[in-house]
């Protein structure tokens, strides 16, 4: 039960780190971004490249991961996005999921559609005993960078400049800019850091999750599930709601493989119907 659990956690952590830049970028934005994980995806072969064809060692390429992604969000902001934050949602809808469908064509096209091959650097490899329990190093490395993206996401958002400008955005983008924020230029940084954040989730879910240019649709809902329970707009909604997920998900399959995915689904609307608007309501990003 142990090791069921924290491979839950792990999971979840993993969830989270993509997940929480689409909580961030539509909590400002109110933008509905069905693309998110082609950002992830776009992370996670910028590293896969770096490391099968140029021999860039895996910290560095989970930099790189989140700088592309970081890079193509930017890009696509400026040229796209950002035409359409006053549209209606289903125009946003209509767009992102477009450039989804784009990015799976262009990703099949120039890598195949097979899943990417990925080896652990060695101090990733086996497992160590942690309290009495055999745990895999590698679960428990991301276990650690979700617990420091957490970290290091309230304090840049709760403690600094730029975190007052976002929440400022937040509660009212009108009066936001007449106190001289440059509501536009926020809106740009905000989205690439979501979207860098997927890349950094991409990247990291090699060894868990792999990869392959599908993945954009195959875990949209479970982005989306844990976003819309967790609360829109907040950080530590979607780290409790994505624990959650990861665990009930990962028993769910130990347990009772023949329901698949179905549990998840009763845990969605079971949280829904007792915190309608998340497990943590957006009050600023908190």
């Amino acid at each position: 039960m142990q090791v069921i659990l924290f491979d839950g956690v792990a999971y979840g952590m993993l969830l989270f780190l993509i997940g929480v830049g689409l909580s961030i970028t539509m909590g400002l934005m109110n933008f509905v971004n069905l693309a998110h994980g082609s950002f992830a995806m776009v992370g996670g072969y910028a590293a896969s490249w770096l490391m099968n064809h140029f021999g860039i060692g895996f910290l560095p390429s989970l930099a790189a991961a989140f700088v592309s992604a970081a890079l193509v969000g930017g890009v696509l902001e400026f040229f796209f996005y950002r035409r359409l934050y006053r549209a209606h949602a289903l125009d946003q809808v209509l767009l992102s999921i477009g450039i989804v469908f784009v990015s799976v064509a262009v990703f099949t096209y120039f890598f195949g559609p097979t899943i990417q091959p990925f080896q652990l650097p060695a101090w990733l490899e086996g497992r160590i005993s942690l309290l009495g329990l055999e745990v895999g190093r590698y679960r428990l490395f991301l276990i650690g960078c979700g617990v420091a993206v957490l970290a290091c996401l309230l304090l840049v958002l709760g403690k600094t400049r730029y975190g007052a400008m976002v929440r400022a955005a937040v509660d009212n983008q009108r009066v936001a800019g007449g106190t001289g924020i440059h509501v536009q230029r926020l809106f740009f940084l905000t989205f690439s850091l979501g979207c860098g954040l997927a890349g950094l989730g991409g990247a990291l879910s090699l060894g868990m999750l792999g990869l392959e240019p599908s993945f954009p649709l195959k875990y949209l809902v479970y982005f989306l599930i844990v976003v819309c329970t967790g609360g829109a707009g907040t950080i530590a909604g979607p780290f409790i709601a994505a624990l959650l997920i990861g665990v009930i998900d990962v028993a769910g399959k130990y347990y009772l493989p023949e329901a698949g995915a179905f549990l998840i689904y009763v845990a969605m609307i079971a949280l829904l119907l007792v915190r309608p608007n998340g497990i943590i309501p957006r009050k600023g990003l908190a």
